[in-house]
């Protein structure tokens, strides 16, 4: 499979600047030539070598991604594992005609490709670099190292999008309790400015992004495939409306599928490109604990949302509690911006109960209140002998508390006020 005009090494005609830097990356290429060539060469390495895989990303490092990927198709990759998915890749076609093809694809869907020499690259996720979870054996909790580029669908800057958000994760099979509570949760931080970020599936994600846009917010899908592919169907309609108001995200190239590890592959995007991550509801075996461990594992704020203990559904979240002292229970959008706003600019409110009279009382006045019989009357050197205090002290405190509506003088005592009567309902 090749791409018209190209030669049989699929570099294209010799009189293409940016397909002749890449035979030749020690000639001197005009910046833009060079510029194309590296986000060509990018894609091309993403569709080579799934997302994340850490030697294609540490041979960027080395050498840029020209000559990371002249090196690969030259069979100088640095492990065996590597080397036979690169042949298995170069068997099936052309890295630079899939690149090229892909790039077309993107621009007849309204899709761009963002690398980290755009300025709307998100900064963060380069803390992926540290991202290590030990004693794992599976390549999908191995293989985290940081982007190489990004699919991009919809208005608004990645990097700005992205500076004040909230990862809101969580089960496909959620509850009930489970979708108010994320629904409520993405409405009121997209209502102070704060934008959602998840993953567009079933149950929590999506209510995640329908509470965001039912405030007015901005809500981000990072998706597990094509941005042509959305996973699941069900939400094509969702999907559309976050890309007209938001931002859709992948790392795979359009026409990817949805495949079972790339959604633990993409988790950690959403993990490291957030301020911090909340789940709401997860089973004992979920993919959305696994966006948490990468939070953790990353020093970025894990939230948790309690929910009931008899709920199956919140066995992996309560579980998460359990294991991970760093871990914070949330309940409210205030609690969540205690997390990860500003420092001392975002502290929830203390939950208290309503208001009451007797809360303004001092020590004296409240040991007075309590020397009072709850029936019939009690004289002044009654109460201040049970209440400890001098005669005349008590006489002030009584004068307080009546003041206050909660004595009654009756002739030579006092006694408790009656509680006010609740108003009559229609």
């Amino acid at each position: 499979m090749t791409a018209r005009g190209e030669t049989s090494a699929g570099f294209g005609p010799a009189g293409n600047p940016e397909q002749a830097w890449m035979r030749h990356p020690t000639s001197s290429p005009p910046a833009a030539a060079a510029l194309d060539a590296d986000r060509l060469a990018r894609v091309a390495l993403t569709w080579i070598a799934e997302p994340g895989n850490r030697s294609v990303f540490r041979l960027v490092e080395q050498h840029g991604a020209v000559g990371a990927l002249t090196l690969l198709r030259e069979g100088g990759a640095p492990e065996e594992a590597l080397r036979q998915t690169v042949t298995a890749r170069l068997s099936a076609a052309d890295p630079l005609a899939v690149a090229t093809e892909a790039m077309e694809r993107a621009n007849r869907l309204g899709a761009r490709l963002v690398t980290p020499a755009d300025d709307e690259w998100p900064l963060p996720v380069a803390d992926l670099h540290r991202l290590v979870l030990a004693s794992s054996p599976r390549r999908v909790d191995r293989e985290t190292a940081p982007p190489l580029c990004f699919w991009v669908r919809g208005g608004h800057s990645l990097a700005e999008t992205l500076d004040r958000s909230v990862a809101l994760v969580g089960a496909r099979a959620a509850t009930g309790y489970g979708i108010h509570v994320g629904t409520e949760l993405a409405y009121g931080l997209a209502e102070r400015g704060w934008t959602i970020v998840s993953g567009g599936a079933f149950g929590i994600d999506a209510a995640a992004h329908r509470g965001a846009l039912t405030a007015g917010g901005l809500t981000v899908s990072v998706l597990a495939c094509g941005l042509d592919r959305p996973y699941p169907m069900g939400n094509a309609a969702l999907f559309e409306r976050i890309a007209d108001t938001g931002l859709l995200v992948s790392e795979w190239i359009p026409g990817a599928d949805p495949l079972r590890p790339r959604f633990l592959i993409r988790n950690r995007v959403i993990a490291a490109a957030t301020r911090g991550s909340v789940l709401v509801e997860a089973a004992a075996r979920s993919g959305a604990t696994q966006t948490m461990h990468r939070a953790l594992a990353i020093a970025r704020p894990a939230m948790v949302v309690p929910g009931p203990v008899t709920s199956t559904m919140s066995v992996g979240a309560h579980e998460l509690l359990r294991q991970y002292p760093d871990a914070r229970l949330v309940t409210s959008p205030a609690q969540v911006l205690e997390e990860v706003g500003r420092i001392g600019g975002d502290l929830a409110p203390l939950v208290r109960g309503p208001a009451q009279v007797r809360d303004q009382l001092d020590d004296e006045s409240t040991m007075v209140l309590e020397a009072l019989p709850r029936r019939g009357v009690r004289g002044v050197d009654d109460i201040a002998a049970r209440s400890g205090v001098m005669a005349r002290t008590a006489l002030r405190k009584l004068a307080l508390l009546e003041e206050l509506g909660l004595v009654s003088r009756r002739g030579d005592g006092y006694a408790l006020s009656p509680p006010p009567r609740e108003p009559p309902t229609s």
